[in-house]
């Protein structure tokens, strides 16, 4: 197995690799050994997913069963065990996990930021490996730190901020209203704001299913 592989292997399935470690090495939780890889959206998850049995059969969940199936799929064909952030309690330590990948990180806000998708962040699963392989050293420093932050003022009734990271009730609130409309289609407008978000290749339809799992008032 090489690193290569399994990102070949993912992307062909619709996800991308967004970190890869050594729990031995970088102290991940509830892991010992072996090699861990997280799964997350890219540009082309939305079109995969929308195309698949899970999400046009109109059953609860669409997102969680394709995850279920494809990560798990991958797993039996790589020789590796599935990891999901959903389906507990206990849940499995999915943000400890990001962080000591070397490619999250904790943005302005508090929200994750990852290096290439920016707050679009939506991990779908991971895959672990018993034995340890080669995979790319992730040493570059926080995409923050000479960032001007807009993250911090992009949200219209302060929910997302620096001081108290997340005003949960705030959030909902403004999204109950006219104007909030406009997160509710278009995606959170502070992780829209992070320069770094581009690169997800979110799709509208996509923050709004998002959004409405999230207020589905």
């Amino acid at each position: 197995m090489t690193y290569d592989q399994v990102v070949a292997t993912s992307e062909a399935a619709g996800l991308i690799v967004m970190g890869a470690q050594h729990p031995r090495v970088s102290g991940a939780k509830q892991l010992d050994r072996g090699t861990l890889i997280l799964l997350g959206a890219g540009s082309s998850f939305w079109p995969v997913l929308t195309a698949s049995a899970e999400w046009l059969d109109g059953k609860p969940d669409p997102v969680d069963r394709w995850s279920l199936r494809v990560v798990g799929t991958l797993a039996e064909n790589l020789g590796a065990q599935a990891r999901y952030p959903f389906g507990g309690p206990p849940y499995a330590p999915f943000i400890d996990w990001a962080l000591k990948s070397g490619r999250t990180f904790q943005s302005p806000v508090g929200a994750l930021v990852h290096d290439t998708v920016g707050m679009m962040i939506s991990l779908r699963g991971a895959l672990h490996f018993d034995h340890e392989f080669n995979i790319p050293v992730a040493d570059d420093p926080s995409p923050c730190i000479n960032c001007p932050a807009p993250c911090a003022s992009a949200c219209p009734v302060g929910a997302l901020n620096a001081k108290t990271f997340y005003d949960v009730d705030a959030c909902h609130g403004y999204l109950r209203t006219p104007p909030g409309q406009a997160c509710m289609t278009q995606g959170c407008a502070a992780r829209l704001a992070c320069p770094l978000s581009a690169g997800a290749g979110r799709r509208a339809e996509q923050s709004a299913h998002h959004m409405r799992a999230f207020h589905p008032e």
